[in-house]
């Protein structure tokens, strides 16, 4: 009886199971059909395969789900509530998708949910006060989406959080005080939410085991709270990039493990507190780019043996730099220029064996190199430009294998320039602006990836090392020095004359001394002679010149452009002479003012097509034979969204670059219209196109190439609104030092740059990405790129953008009214991705391919929406 009762219990069991487990596949094959799976990662989702459903993809189970994972599966539409039906589900994380909609309320139904993430959609709306609903919740993550609004108060129901995560999204108005109910809270962010206004909660001191607060770039204003005695278990603390005021809190500032701290870009003064590191836990101090007036104490952070990075740049400190800091084992990264910082750098800097990076230019630092520079074997950039640096430059200062950039100009050292032989990986020496004396180290030729070089205004002698033609170097400046002798070729052409001014014994071609009236004084005494020579000499060759001129004259229409030095190179049939090409450039066919590097002509050809035709300066910065190569190499690339180059004409005065010719002209041609009306499927279309083009030259063609004068003019549309980008890698044609020269000569060119390229040197696809940034904004508020505001002057659209969602507490009020309010959505999933690639920070914009992705994914949806409207309005228009 016993045996058949276990038995009926086990069957009973086993039934139970089985039905649970067919309920569990029904629930997220229903949980599957609510949404699009464009690249069928869930194909294991199946009924009809042999799979136990705890091993379909995305899915965890202990005795039943209890995880959801779907993140990064390119997945849209809604979010069914069917998944609650899961009873034990604990986790459902949705991230790095592309679910529109507001926060599904309906998954509060989830009884038994701790984790949340549906960080990076395109989720919208506010946050609904019923919030509360989700009571057994330990992780909220909804960052990186467009939930705008305020926070509610009742959030503070959620009692149980250790992890709320609101960063990134355009959140307004006051940070309620609730946050005192999370006792268990490990991570608070509030960041990158540039529309609140609130000052910090003081509650949060009540947070004993809050382990990271990250509030920066937020709009938190006054004044830091003293709530630091109570957050004991601080790790991160990032208070940077916002409105903050007056000074830290002197009394019980005490952060024993903490391992970060940023109060960057704020409004803060007076000196830094005494005790932040009483415990050695310290690893990331960052107070950059504040208004601190006051010095560290040098006691301040003397037991942070774990520090790796000490940051106080762009602030007022003034007194001495703390000493004890340049010995610490680990620490990496030095940064404190822009101050008002006294002391030396000492020669223990040697014990700094992980030191990688130091950067104290501009304040009053008065002390010699130290001699145990170069024993650092892992730095690789020391800049102290600004100072009060004196003595000589001691031998091996440069000797780190991997140092890259030196910058101590404007100082007052002295002595000779050492022979640097084994900073292989240097890039930049600056030396300018001391009192440095001798010759010209021929060694600096023998740095292979040297590429910036500045020696002005020093007491430098002797002639410039021809060793110094095998670099290729990007800048040259040895302007007011002592130098004499014939310039090398190489070092003149393509730089501007003006780095090798103050230096009158110098001569070569383009200066002032050609060097054309060299004397040998050795053979003075033969001179009358040689002159008798030379005027028989001339005499012949006048005449034969005289021949050879009426000979010239006397050629053939056809060798004419042979003669003037012409050469033609055509990637197409093209039946045009260089002479056609000359005729053509005419007032009347001229396209536009007049482009950053040089005017567009549009030309007929005698078989009815139309070609473009660009003139550029030949700036004879390279051979014809390797002018030839780089214009083939950009010849060959074949995208849909690249202009075609069908040939070329060049001699030694010009380049005609012949492009295809489109229809519809430029995009800043048509946005700069009065009646620019385009609706938003085709600047979707446009946008889309323009990004895939640009991810193909950085990553799928080979070579990679940068566009670096990306702008709605460069932007050519075809009769179908098909977008192709033109005027690519001008740099590899002209030259590096013509292309940076015309580009900072075009005025219309700078709301286009990303606002590091006035300071970097190095350009790249971040800078791109920003260009793009800033076309995308011109097609969603359909202003052009820079416009003058009444009472304002001149405005570009970034800062109009900022400035207008600042002031009216809103995104919608940057969408172009033009456009149908059924398009907002995708118009705002846009302006997100505008934002992020205009971004000041280029480490934070996206990669061209994450930008086709997010807008090819807003194009699904605009495309539905552009339906439903077209239906809507051929009903309406119906007479009555």
């Amino acid at each position: 009886m016993a045996t058949l009762c276990k038995s009926s219990i086990f069957l009973f069991l086993s039934l139970f199971l089985l039905s649970s487990a067919s309920d569990e596949a029904d629930i997220l094959l229903t949980f599957k059909n609510s949404i699009n799976d464009p690249l069928n990662l869930l194909s294991s989702w199946s009924n009809t395969t042999t799979i136990h459903h705890c091993n379909w993809t995305g899915i965890t189970c202990t005795s039943s789900i209890s995880t959801v994972n779907l993140q990064s599966f390119n997945l849209s539409g809604e979010i069914s509530p069917s998944i609650c039906q899961l009873p034990n589900l604990a986790h459902l994380n949705l991230a790095n998708n592309f679910f529109n909609q507001p926060i599904p309320l309906h998954l509060s139904q989830c009884n038994s949910l701790e984790t949340l993430n549906l960080s990076n959609n395109l989720i919208w709306g506010t946050i609904p006060e019923q919030i509360s609903q989700f009571g057994s919740l330990k992780i909220v993550d909804f960052s990186r989406n467009h939930l705008e609004g305020r926070i509610p108060e009742s959030i503070g129901s959620l009692k149980e959080l250790k992890v709320l995560n609101f960063g990134s999204n355009l959140l307004s108005g006051e940070v309620p005080m609730v946050f005192g109910n999370f006792t268990e809270l490990l991570v608070l962010d509030l960041s990158q939410n540039p529309f609140l206004e609130s000052e910090i909660p003081v509650d949060i001191a009540k947070l004993s085991k809050l382990q990271k607060l990250l509030l920066q770039s937020s709009g938190f204003y006054g004044e830091i709270p003293n709530f630091f005695q109570g957050l004991k278990s601080l790790v991160i603390l990032d208070l940077s990039q916002n409105n903050i005021t007056g000074t830290l809190p002197q009394v019980g500032f005490s952060l024993p493990n903490l391992v970060s701290f940023d109060v960057s870009q704020n409004k803060l003064f007076g000196a830094f507190p005494n005790g932040i590191c009483e415990a050695k836990g310290l690893v990331d101090l960052g107070l950059h780019t504040n208004f601190f007036n006051g010095s560290i104490p040098n006691d301040s952070i003397n037991e942070c043996m774990n520090l790796e990075s000490f940051q106080v740049q762009n602030n007022l400190f003034s007194g001495n730099f703390p000493s004890w800091l340049w010995s610490l084992p680990k620490i990496k990264l030095i940064r404190a220029e822009n101050n008002r910082f006294l002391g030396e750098i000492p020669d223990s800097i040697s014990q700094a064996a992980q030191l990688e990076q130091v950067q104290i230019d501009n304040n009053s630092f008065t002390s010699k190199i130290p001699q145990g520079l170069g024993l650092i074997r892992n730095l690789y950039r020391f800049s102290a430009s600004l100072n009060g640096l004196y003595g000589e430059l001691p031998p091996n200062f440069c000797d780190s294998p991997v140092m890259s950039i030196i910058n101590l100009s404007h100082n007052y050292l002295s002595g000779k320039i050492p022979e640097l032989k084994k900073c292989k990986k240097l890039v930049s020496l600056s030396l300018a602006d001391n009192n440095l004396i001798g010759e010209i180290p021929k060694s600096l030729g023998a740095l292979p990836v040297l590429t910036y070089l500045d020696l002005s205004h020093n007491n430098l002698t002797g002639e410039i090392p021809e060793e110094l033609q095998n670099l290729k170097l990007a800048l040259f400046n040895v302007s007011f020095n002592q130098l004499s002798g014939r310039v090398p070729a190489s070092l003149i052409s393509g730089l501007p004359s003006s780095f090798l001014q103050g230096n009158p014994d110098l001569c070569g071609p383009g200066l002032s001394n050609s060097c054309s009236e060299e004397k040998d004084t050795r053979k003075g005494v033969n001179l009358s002679k040689l002159a008798s020579a030379l005027i028989s000499v001339t005499l012949a060759l006048a005449i034969l010149i005289i021949a050879l001129g009426f000979y010239t004259i006397r050629r053939s229409r056809k060798q004419r452009s042979e003669m003037d030095g012409w050469r033609s190179v055509f990637f197409y049939p093209l039946r045009v002479t260089e002479t056609d090409l000359m005729m053509s450039m005419t007032e009347k066919n001229a396209r536009g003012n007049g482009g950053t590097f040089g005017r567009v002509y549009i030309m007929n050809l005698p078989s009815g097509e139309l070609i473009a035709v660009k003139k550029l300066m030949n700036f004879g910065t390279q051979s014809s034979k390797s002018l030839k190569t780089e214009i083939k190499t950009l010849a060959k690339i074949r995208h849909k969204n690249i202009t075609k180059i069908l040939g070329f004409c060049y001699s030694n005065d010009a380049i005609f670059l012949i492009y295809e010719y489109l229809a519809r002209g430029s995009l800043g041609d048509l946005i700069g219209k009065s009646e620019f009306q385009l609706q938003w499927n085709l600047r979707l279309k446009i946008a889309i196109g323009v990004a895939q083009g640009l991810a193909y030259l950085h990553k799928d063609y080979l070579p990679h190439l940068l566009h670096r004068n990306l702008k709605s003019t460069n932007i050519l549309l075809d009769a179908d609104y098909e977008p192709k980008i033109t005027d690519f890698a001008l740099d590899r044609i002209i030259g590096e030092a013509a292309f940076k020269s015309s580009l900072a000569s075009d005025a219309s060119s700078s709301c286009y740059l990303a606002p590091e390229y006035g300071y970097t040197k190095r350009s790249s696809e971040q800078m791109d990405t920003y260009s793009f940034g800033v076309i995308l904004l011109e097609l969603i508020t359909g202003r052009q790129a820079e416009e003058t505001e009444c009472g304002e002057g001149s405005l570009d659209v970034v800062k109009w953008v900022r400035r207008k969602i600042n002031i009216t507490n809103g995104a919608l009020q940057v969408l172009d009214p033009k456009i149908s309010s059924a398009c907002q959505h995708e118009m705002l999933g846009a302006l997100e991705i505008a934002i992020r690639c205009t971004t000041v920070m280029p480490e934070k914009r996206p990669s061209m391919f994450e930008v086709v992705r997010v807008l090819q994914c807003l194009d699904s949806r605009s495309k539905l929406t552009y339906r439903e409207e077209q239906s809507t309005s051929s009903y309406s228009s119906v007479p009555l």
